[in-house]
């Protein structure tokens, strides 16, 4: 594996390895999933180049696309769970309870 490959996956997986253990607010849990959905536009972005095909050069801005959908979706779920429970802690959102 190249060292530019076990950067890649490091990022990937020190931002899951977050997004596991580090459940505390809602905020940090959206700030891990945009890191790792960074670490995979990276990596499909050399992955890309190092094919040199055109086949596979639009795949990395459809995956920024969705990643960006992604970020606008978990920004409104933040601003509607702080306005109805004054917080943004994980531990005080019951599923049950809606």
């Amino acid at each position: 594996m190249s060292p530019v490959h076990f950067t890649f996956s490091a990022a990937f997986m020190l931002g899951l390895a977050g997004l596991a253990f580090h459940r505390t607010h809602l905020l940090s849990a959206l700030l891990c999933l945009e890191g790792m959905m960074l670490s995979l536009f990276l990596a499909l972005s050399l992955w890309t180049l190092e094919l040199n095909t055109t086949s596979f050069s639009a795949s990395p801005m459809l995956l920024l696309a969705f990643s960006a959908c992604e970020a606008g979706a978990g920004l409104a779920l933040l601003v509607a769970t702080a306005r109805t429970h004054g917080t943004d802690r994980l531990q005080s959102l019951n599923l049950l309870q809606c």
